[in-house]
């Protein structure tokens, strides 16, 4: 019946469903109190309206039974409302262990994406159908938004942080990208498309499209010629080996955990966050290297495993 008019984008994603649902439940109860208000205002308004001059509206009573029925009935939909939406957000923002993670740079106008293996799009991603996708993002300039609709995902990408979303495409095809934050004139052209395919295809398309280097060896080489390895491979900084999300020993005593946000931090301010145990000697690389070059930097630390890289 609706089909040629839909009253919403395809379920393409394993979030859609239950984002769908969550909806629906959502409109219904709306749609079902709005009539029931409406109807006992003009009901009310009939049955009680005033007659004469000398119609005095009697005295209304108050009754238990019913202030505990009008009490109870929206308390008990309330908690049902957030332990339904608390569960499915709280579900939805966790990747699971084996998500393939995607770099996205945001600027005016356009989406900068790569894939770990080092292939680059502009304002398109293809995936994989059937395998968890996350991508970290962040911006060059001001706010964007990255929202796929058919996937029922939207998160903001801001400049000076990263943020992360994830998805796994149940369906191939092609899907819309819209930037959903207003970001200057030509907003309205930052579209693109998210390309889902077999994981055959998918295969075959990684393999013949353009690479640069992987975004792990590219953060080598830039480790190597900032002279990281100066200090964070002789002691006088804290090494990298197997750091990533662990937990880190702060010199104020507190505790932190060494996340995309918190590598970051150290890079352009080093100073923030002093590791314990060590002097506040690194210089800060803010205004020095790119957002990119800074992804980079943070994906060859993460691909660092139990022994720290030494220089050749």
């Amino acid at each position: 019946m609706w089909s040629g008019f839909p009253l919403r984008p395809e379920q393409a994603s394993t979030i859609a469903q239950g984002i769908d649902e969550l909806h629906y439940f959502l409109t219904a109860i709306t749609l079902f109190f709005t009539f029931i208000i409406f109807v006992a205002i003009f009901y009310f308004s009939i049955r009680y309206r005033r007659k004469g001059k000398d119609d005095a509206t009697q005295q209304i009573e108050g009754s238990l039974p019913l202030e505990i029925f009008w009490s109870v009935v929206p308390l008990v939909l309330v908690i049902v409302i957030f332990v339904w939406s608390s569960s499915l957000f709280i579900s939805n923002s966790r990747p699971p262990e084996a998500a393939t993670e995607i770099f996205v740079i945001g600027k005016q106008w356009m989406w900068q994406l790569q894939h770990p293996d080092g292939a680059r799009e502009i304002n398109e991603l293809h995936v994989p159908v059937g395998k968890p996708i996350k991508l970290t993002m962040t911006s060059e300039d001001v706010i964007h938004d990255f929202f796929i609709p058919a996937f029922r995902v939207k998160k903001d990408v801001v400049p000076g942080r990263y943020t992360s979303l994830w998805f796994q495409a149940t369906k191939t095809g092609r899907f819309h990208l819209f930037c959903a934050q207003y970001c200057g004139v030509n907003h309205s052209l930052m579209i693109g498309s998210i390309i889902v395919m077999e994981p055959e295809d998918y295969e075959r398309w990684l393999s013949g499209a353009p690479k640069e280097q992987t975004m792990a060896g590219a953060g080598a080489k830039l480790y190597d010629k900032l002279a990281c390895i100066t200090c964070h491979g002789a002691g006088k900084g804290p090494a990298f080996n197997d750091k990533f999300m662990s937990p880190v020993k702060l010199s104020d005593g507190t505790t932190v955990i060494a996340d995309e946000e918190y590598l970051r931090e150290s890079i352009l301010y080093p100073s923030a966050r002093i590791v314990a145990g060590y002097e506040p000697i690194m210089p800060t690389f803010k205004g020095q290297i790119s957002e990119e070059q800074l992804l980079q930097l943070i994906a060859y630390i993460k691909s660092l495993g139990t022994k720290e890289r030494k220089s050749e």
